[in-house]
């Protein structure tokens, strides 16, 4: 989930980032009257690391080795978790893969630059050609879809096909036509701000539960308890922290131009399914409209659905990519 204030107080110690394990689950309850969830994940999803510009980095491989690849990608500020349910229904199907990008989930932080979406393309293209992906059908969310549109763009002949869930708004840097000084200015102060802060605590999982679910009313109770336990950590004091790193705020403010972005598009062969949620503020932006650019789409809006449209109609998600993707 894009938490977009999770911050406070100053940078005087980065928060311990031990893994949360499921058994800590308990404590949503403590003092508490909700009762506690239990996380059920299919055992042959395994956490495992690759590495790109000497970052460790880490995804969930479903296993199914013998299956068509596809790859999920999770979008800013969110974590491989977010497609748990979508991985549980087509594993059977797919050799499913969910990566973490740098500075998300339980992949490595950056030290000593920003991020931005190159880096971004960069862990994509590591993963897939360090573990032989290609070529691969790709399910993509917001940051993560611009992201894998711009790596089937580089290598269209390694994309069977592509889900893009809200994904082609683009990040600021790409959009922003304000003069030079500004954008710099704006990027120098907001990073410098992030410095003096370390991420907020919660004193328990029951408040980050609250917090996660205040972020998506649409999100099923026991979902969101479920992307509360995988998108946290337990600080050494005790309390928790979300798992991705404040800086991720401080995107690059210069970005590929708009002009060579849609250049990107045009060169992917593989058919694009574009899909947007029908109460997302996306959707209500009149975000311009990509498929012009495109050689294959179309584009589907869900209705009783935002901007995690996989979560808040899961079903109806689940039958259009099937149809798309059997076509």
């Amino acid at each position: 989930m894009d938490f977009a204030n999770e911050t406070v107080e100053d940078d005087s110690a980065l928060t311990a980032r031990s893994l949360v394990q499921p058994a800590i689950i308990a404590r949503f309850s403590r003092n508490t009257s909700v009762k506690p969830m239990t996380i059920v994940k299919k055992p042959n999803a395994a956490s495992r690391n690759y590495f790109s510009q000497r970052l460790r980095l880490h995804y969930l491989d479903w296993g199914n080795h013998d299956k068509p690849t596809l790859l999920l990608v999770h979008g800013n500020r969110d974590h491989c978790h977010n497609w748990d349910w979508v991985a549980e229904n087509l594993c059977d199907d797919y050799h499913v893969i969910a990566p973490d990008f740098r500075g998300h989930g339980d992949s490595e932080w950056v030290i000593g630059s920003s991020y931005s979406h190159s880096e971004y393309v960069y862990d994509l293209a590591q993963l897939i050609h360090q573990q032989d992906l290609a070529p691969l059908t790709i399910i993509a969310h917001s940051l993560g879809g611009g992201v894998a549109l711009r790596y089937a763009g580089i290598y269209p002949e390694n994309i069977k096909k592509m889900i893009v869930i809200e994904g082609t708004g683009g990040p600021p840097g790409e959009l922003d036509q304000r003069p030079p000084h500004e954008r710099m200015r704006e990027w120098i102060e907001s990073t410098r701000t992030v410095s003096g802060r370390i991420p907020k605590r919660y004193p328990n999982l029951e408040d980050a539960y609250q917090r996660m679910h205040e972020a998506n009313s649409h999100l099923k109770e026991d979902w969101a308890r479920r992307l509360t336990v995988h998108g946290a950590n337990q600080n050494e004091d005790g309390s928790y922290s979300w798992k991705f790193d404040n800086y991720t705020h401080c995107m690059s403010p210069y970005d590929m131009p708009r002009d060579d972005v849609k250049k990107l598009w045009g060169r992917i062969e593989a058919p694009v399914l574009l899909v947007s949620g029908a109460d997302s503020w996306f959707h209500a932006q009149g975000r311009e409209d990509a498929i012009p650019y495109f050689k294959d789409a179309r584009h589907e809006v869900v209705k009783n659905a935002g901007h995690w449209l996989h979560h808040d109609q899961l079903d109806e998600f689940l039958a259009l990519a099937r149809l798309f993707l059997d076509e």
